[in-house]
């Protein structure tokens, strides 16, 4: 066990409530505060907002992610470094 983490879904349970980094299959990068997620991987933001090269260009406020169009989710702060 490292950090609190046995199982993969360790790591979105403590990142809830906490801004993350959404990779998408579409080639989109989506950012938001983790408010909810299933074992399909369906996730929820608060906040979110798309990123393009870096910057962000669109908000959306609260969203449904699909989890099938998910590739990974990182916590943002790891992601900037």
């Amino acid at each position: 066990m490292v950090n609190g983490i046995e199982r993969p879904l360790d790591v979105l349970n403590n990142s809830k409530g906490k801004e993350v980094l959404v990779q998408l299959k579409n080639n989109r990068q989506m950012v938001g505060t983790l408010l909810a997620f299933d074992i399909h991987i369906n996730t929820v933001l608060d906040n979110a907002r798309e990123i393009v090269d870096g910057e962000s260009k669109r908000s959306f406020g609260l969203t449904f992610l699909r989890g099938d169009t998910v590739i990974f989710i990182s916590p943002a702060s790891i992601a900037k470094e």
